[in-house]
């Protein structure tokens, strides 16, 4: 089974105000439908949710869930949410989240929120008032998908599901998505692959009442960029609130392991869960056995520091010929991150050792500023803080006739010539479809159908949502959206899933979020040091190597095995073959690319061909009509 998708009128039944909630569940491949009411709703939907993201034969439920019907409101919720007042508290201990968020709706209405923490996504079915709301936590953790028809609403964790319920005008594929996908090798929120499905950005709240739909954003960061208490409190802050959600996302009814990269995240989670358990923690980790992408040797270091047993899993590019077209297929949209492999090998032996949940470190480098762009774009800012005249009457024209000959005369104006692209646009500079014209790898009737600037737009509404915020704490909020929420969560998780293992992500705490937001730009990044704040508060704690490691995570080195590995070169050069055909990308670029792959930087093109590759699996998988 794909999913489970509820299906309900989107508008009040203004003959018979007394008529059951005209509500229907869709579950399972084939699509059938039983229409529900009253009690039944309630009863049915219990035995058959939380929705599920893998097949049920393979794969543990992702989340708990909890669904109410009271009078004409019915309410679900899935996940984990954590309820502010102690009424509420008691409430959900007693009788469930779903009657906590219905005691919560009447009370403050579309402002509930106020009364929520955790990780969660809710739905409520207003029959009395005609209205639906869908909500996402903060992250948005939980995925939610939803499709309008005439006077229907069909939402869902997962696009097969809503897909399923729905009638065919949702099931077209746009050629937007394909190039958005190519952009960001992901499709991101708010659309999708399908032109007639939407999906939640982090934190939203959309209401469908009286055929129309408003999408507001229940939370949005206050970032403060000062701090009444001392770095030392903040330091002994951090290391409390880091040991308190390890303690709650490790839950005590599960058998529970963590990840374990090496690198500060995903040891401070294997450095917490070791202080939490009651007996041995345990964590997973995944080598290659290629040069420059190992990092099983910082995983050692961790693990020996605390004392946690260390699972190992070598990933071999044979495991990578067998399990890619498994793993590129049990997406809902096409996702192009090479680390989904080696993560779902990860959880793979956790589970066949037993492990039912297993603890992420994702969110550190975005929350705490860990990533090499954030120092980069500071160099580039500081250009800008030039009195503009100066810039164009003296220093540029200047710059301009150096000569070629000149040491660094080119690195002179390609800084000058990145530093006057705009932020966030100048994030996107090495980006392969900004360094070459969309002309050059689509095709012209391609091109004809998609807006190449909605990228750029997306990204640009999104870094400027928060108010009175500086651009290091706008691009840290960009990618809380595209890396995370679209990209890091989406990847492990339905990993996880595959492999039937749960997925907790204690870095995403809503404490730590708050305790980030407190905290002034120069104690994230300090000069060019990344992470000062974070390194500084674990500093004797964590391991010195650990704590002074380049940033490198679960990267696959797909394009120099391919040099290497004759079956996965003939994998993925018969994806490059077949998606020629389809008329999307210009047959020559194909042609070029495979050319640069051999005699360029294998490395660099050979995650293209990766992008491309999975691109062809999951589009032959998923064999729907295009518009």
């Amino acid at each position: 089974m794909l999913g489970n998708a509820i299906c309900t009128s989107a508008e009040r039944n203004t003959q018979d105000t007394a008529s059951p909630l005209k509500t229907q569940m869709f579950a399972g491949q084939c699509g059938a439908s039983t229409p529900l009411n009253g009690s039944e709703i309630a009863a049915q939907l219990r035995s058959t949710l939380p929705f599920n993201l893998a097949d049920t034969s393979q794969s543990q439920l992702l989340a708990t869930t909890d669904i109410l019907q009271d009078g004409h409101i019915l309410a679900t919720v899935i996940g984990a949410p954590r309820w502010k007042s102690d009424d509420l508290k008691q409430q959900s201990s007693v009788k469930g989240h779903a009657s906590a968020l219905l005691a919560a709706y009447r009370a403050h209405g579309d402002k509930l929120h106020s009364e929520l923490n955790g990780h969660y996504a809710f739905a409520i079915i207003d029959d009395e008032s005609g209205r639906v709301l869908l909500s996402t936590d903060r992250i948005a953790s939980i995925p939610v998908f939803y499709h309008i028809e005439d006077k229907t609403v069909v939402f869902g964790t997962s696009a097969h599901a809503v897909l399923t319920a729905s009638d065919s005008s949702s099931t077209a594929m746009t050629h937007q998505g394909i190039y958005d996908y190519t952009y960001f090798h992901m499709v991101p929120s708010p659309v999708s692959v399908y032109s007639g499905i939407r999906k939640l950005m982090m934190a939203e709240l959309v209401v469908i009442e009286q055929g129309s739909v408003s999408r507001t954003h229940h939370w949005l960061p206050q970032f403060k960029n000062t701090n009444r208490n001392s770095f030392d409190a903040c330091t002994q802050k951090l290391r409390d609130e880091l040991r308190e959600s390890v303690r709650d996302a490790a839950r005590s009814d599960k058998n529970v392991a963590c990840f374990l990269s090496g690198g500060l995240d995903s040891s401070t989670v294997a450095g917490m869960l070791s202080e939490v358990s009651d007996g041995k923690a345990h964590a997973y980790s995944i080598g290659f056995s290629a040069e420059g992408y190992d990092e099983m040797a910082y995983a050692r270091i961790t693990a020996q520091h605390f004392g946690v047993e260390l699972h190992e899993y070598y990933v071999t590019p044979e495991d990578v010929v067998e399990a890619l077209p498994k793993v590129a297929t049990s997406y809902d949209e096409p996702f192009g991150n090479s680390s989904a492999l080696p993560a779902y090998f990860c959880a793979k032996v956790a589970k066949e050792n037993g492990v039912e949940l297993l603890l992420a470190g994702d969110g550190g480098d975005e929350l705490f500023a860990g990533n090499e762009r954030y120092a980069k774009q500071k160099v580039f800012e500081a250009y800008q803080r030039v009195p503009e005249l100066l810039r164009s009457t003296i220093l540029e024209p200047v710059i301009n006739r150096i000569p070629g000959a000149v040491p660094y005369s080119d690195k002179a104006r390609s800084y000058v010539a990145q530093a006057n692209v705009p932020l966030p646009d100048r994030l996107q500079t090495y980006n392969f479809l900004n360094r070459h014209q969309p002309e050059e790898i689509f095709t012209d009737a391609f091109i004809a159908q998609v807006s190449t600037s909605y990228p750029s737009e997306l990204q640009r509404e999104i870094y400027e949502r928060p108010q009175d915020a500086s651009s290091l704490s706008r691009m840290l909020y960009l990618d809380w959206q595209i890396t995370l929420a679209d990209n890091d969560l989406r990847k492990v998780s339905q990993m996880c899933s595959l492999a039937g293992v749960e997925v907790a992500y204690p870095m995403l705490d809503d404490r730590l979020f708050e305790l980030a937001c407190e905290l002034p730009d120069d104690w994230k990044l300090k000069g060019q040091t990344l992470r000062h704040f974070y390194k500084e508060s674990l500093r004797g704690w964590l391991p010195d190597a650990t704590i002074n490691k380049s940033k490198q995570g679960f990267g696959l080195p797909f394009g120099v095995w391919m040099q290497t590995h004759a079956p996965l070169r003939e994998m993925a050069y018969d994806s490059l073959l077949k998606i020629k055909t389809r008329g999307y990308f210009r047959p020559e670029f194909i042609e070029h690319l495979v050319q640069l792959h051999r005699d360029g930087h294998a490395a660099y093109y050979g995650e293209l061909i990766w992008i491309l590759t999975v691109l062809e699996l999951w589009l032959a998988h998923n064999d729907t009509p295009e518009i």
